[in-house]
């Protein structure tokens, strides 16, 4: 059944409301139902009723004495996978620059977010027509090289999920589930990925994964510019400088590449 306006109304206000209760919580160190209630403006089996499902994703904890909280764990686990980022786009961001540099291209650093790609640091080359920053935009995995290469080793059902429709953008989109499982293989294959007018006609984007120290794709980097510019030669000139830098950022994650 469709959700109504007013059904979607409410869950943004029990959203807001459970946001609010965080933000208390983190102003007073610890804080009680009727408190809460008294500072939100709602009833207290309202408040009640917000504090218990954050409890239960351990975002707030109840503390030794009976009936006051304060911020959980859960809290911590998801300022941790900030901070994770904060410190991978730290760590990259030297050899980001040097590559924009050698290639003239922009650059750009992306992390799987859910069910999109999330740029977390972007350079752009000398060459660059565009000066679009992605930096905080959430870009379609299946329509881009950075999306490609975040899910290339993902196995089912995670891979279904975190795909989700492919929905097209361009004629080049690859909506077909078989073409993409073929064109992931290839990205495994050959350790790269590319994407050629998939997202915007005229945009062709190289990408390659960054690895931490277990060997799993924790990022990547991609050079992209326009099309036309981004000839088959063009391609096999930028290719080995990419990977040369997503080696070197895996290195400083520990990152050790297998013997072969």
């Amino acid at each position: 059944m469709p959700t109504t306006d007013r059904e979607a109304g409410s869950t943004v206000q029990s959203v807001d409301r459970a946001v609010t209760i965080l933000e208390l919580l983190a102003l007073h160190g610890e804080a009680g139902v009727t408190q809460l209630a008294r500072e939100l403006g709602v009833h207290k089996s309202t408040a009640s009723r917000l504090v218990s499902a954050l409890e239960r994703r351990r975002l707030v904890e109840q503390v030794e004495e009976r009936g006051r909280y304060r911020l959980g764990v859960g809290i911590l686990k998801l300022a941790g996978a900030t901070n994770a980022r904060l410190d991978l786009a730290q760590e990259a961001r030297p050899v980001v620059r040097r590559l924009a540099g050698e290639t003239g291209e922009t650059v750009n650093l992306a992390v799987l977010s859910g069910g999109a790609a999330l740029y977390v640091d972007q350079v752009a080359g000398a060459s660059s027509l565009s000066t679009y920053n992605w930096v905080g935009q959430h870009i379609p995995i299946h329509a881009t090289s950075n999306g490609k290469v975040l899910v290339s080793e993902l196995v089912e059902p995670e891979l279904g999920r975190t795909l989700g429709e492919l929905v097209a953008y361009t004629p080049a989109t690859i909506t077909e589930r078989t073409r993409l499982d073929a064109e992931l293989a290839r990205v495994r294959e050959q350790g790269w990925a590319l994407a050629t007018d998939e997202l915007d006609v005229g945009l062709t984007a190289i990408a390659a994964p960054v690895r931490d120290e277990h060997g799993d794709v924790v990022a990547s980097v991609s050079v992209s510019g326009p099309t036309f510019r981004f000839n088959p030669q063009r391609v096999e000139e930028i290719v080995p400088l990419l990977l040369a830098a997503t080696r070197e950022i895996s290195a400083h994650l520990a990152h050790q590449p297998a013997l072969r």
